[in-house]
């Protein structure tokens, strides 16, 4: 005998890697959601309510807490947003844009489903989208570390021969490195009462990366999925998460019938363990996280 399907339920994640004292913030963003949820019982409009939220804290890396590129001034920032009513809609190196889900969600209205760089922030300021607010000393401080630890000889980004950013360099102002890694996403998976599911995601990019990098949050299937079975979300290191199509290969395995939680343990096991990864996902049935390293997450199920 089949189980019957839940109530509306959240997952909200803030990035493999970061730290768990931050939960509180995926505490509040998955409060919200299922607010939004009570209103209209939308999972597409509840799963931008609740990364709106994470975008809006600060401490998280999208948003208002997106970290600075190399260059210690240029923030490229990406997000996306799907859901099983057919809307489909994301930006990539946008920059100056306070929300970047709500301007994913706005392109899934247009013409388009991706739009990226220069196009979509004028696409942004076309459409009255607030601009981000300034630099914080938080995200000058972590910039400062990134700096420290690229200078070193140690790997900050797994596998990647720390002399290959300064080789290839395509920033308009010189590489100063003093003497002597940021790659976290948040999103939101929701299932709605009526059966409807969706997903968002939203990251401030990757550090250290190069200008125009793109990784795994605005590309469908990869670092998002939101299928008829259920909505995934990927976090971590996009330039592996992509060569797997994580989000789409998680669910396939749900919609297959494979239990969440060991879809989701299988996902991560694709990785070697120095690879932080981490994955939310819903189902018809269930609702759950999963990481090979700290990710701050909250579940929520509505009553």
């Amino acid at each position: 005998m089949s189980k019957p399907q839940q109530a509306g339920a959240v997952v909200v994640h803030g990035g493999a890697g970061a730290s768990r004292e931050n939960e509180d913030g995926c505490v509040l963003a998955a409060r919200r959601a299922l607010a939004q949820l009570e209103v209209n019982g939308e999972a597409l409009d509840a799963a931008i309510a609740a990364v709106s939220a994470l975008e809006d804290d600060g401490r998280f890396n999208a948003g208002s807490g997106s970290v600075l590129c190399l260059d210690g001034a240029t923030v490229e920032m990406d997000a996306s947003i799907m859901d099983t009513r057919g809307r489909l809609g994301a930006i990539a190196c946008v920059q100056s844009v306070k929300n970047p889900v709500q301007l994913a969600r706005a392109v899934a209205d247009t013409p388009h489903w991706l739009l990226a760089g220069d196009g979509a922030t004028r696409f942004a300021r076309a459409i009255g989208m607030p601009e981000s607010l300034p630099t914080s000393e938080r995200q000058r401080a972590a910039h400062r570390k990134i700096m420290t630890q690229l200078a070193g000889s140690v790997p900050v980004m797994p596998g990647v021969n720390n002399a290959l950013f300064e080789r290839f360099w395509n920033y308009n102002t010189p590489l100063q490195l003093p003497d002597g890694v940021a790659c976290d996403t948040v999103g939101a998976v929701v299932r709605g009462a009526d059966g409807h599911f969706a997903v968002a995601c939203s990251t401030g990019g990757s550090a250290p990366s190069l200008l125009g990098r793109v990784g795994d949050t605005p590309i469908i299937g990869s670092g998002f999925y939101a299928g008829p079975e259920g909505a995934v979300a990927a976090t971590g290191i996009g330039e592996h998460i992509v060569r797997h199509l994580l989000a789409r290969t998680v669910y396939g395995w749900i919609a297959d019938g494979m239990p969440l939680d060991r879809a989701l343990q299988r996902g991560i096991d694709l990785f070697a363990p120095e690879i932080e990864v981490g994955l939310i996902a819903v189902s018809r049935h269930d609702a759950g996280a999963c990481s090979n390293s700290d990710m701050p997450y909250s579940k929520m199920v509505q009553r």
